[in-house]
């Protein structure tokens, strides 16, 4: 749908070694979050005040933490698609995603066009 070439084995090589990478930051950030979602100790000596800031960083530590736990199986996903020959084609319309857009979301399903007309409905 975009006019998309098929990605070269250099540039499917170059790709897959930015997912391995981004992977990794993923995991890590998951791993560092575990101490933000833990419970907020309701009997702790703390203000009302201070206790409900806590309870809303703790609400946005698990949104970060769900996020990231998102994204890390799509990359994963995505690096059984390469291991696979997938990898690069849209789910949609089947056409190359192009190289322009896996390099800024190298986990990218669909191309430009498909995302662009998923998101509009």
């Amino acid at each position: 749908m975009d006019e998309a070439e098929e990605l070269t084995s250099a540039q499917v090589t170059e790709l897959e070694a930015e997912l391995g990478d981004l992977r990794g930051e993923l995991e890590s950030l998951i791993e560092a979050s575990a101490m933000g979602v833990k419970p907020v100790e309701l009997d702790s000596a703390i203000g009302r005040l201070t206790r409900m800031d806590a309870m809303q960083q703790q609400q946005m530590a698990k949104a970060n933490r769900e996020s990231h736990r998102r994204r890390l199986r799509l990359v994963q996903a995505a690096l059984t698609r390469i291991d696979s020959g997938d990898y690069g084609y849209c789910a949609r319309c089947e056409e190359p995603i192009g190289l322009r857009r896996l390099k800024a979301r190298p986990e990218s399903l669909l191309c430009l066009g498909c995302k662009s007309s998923s998101e509009r409905r």
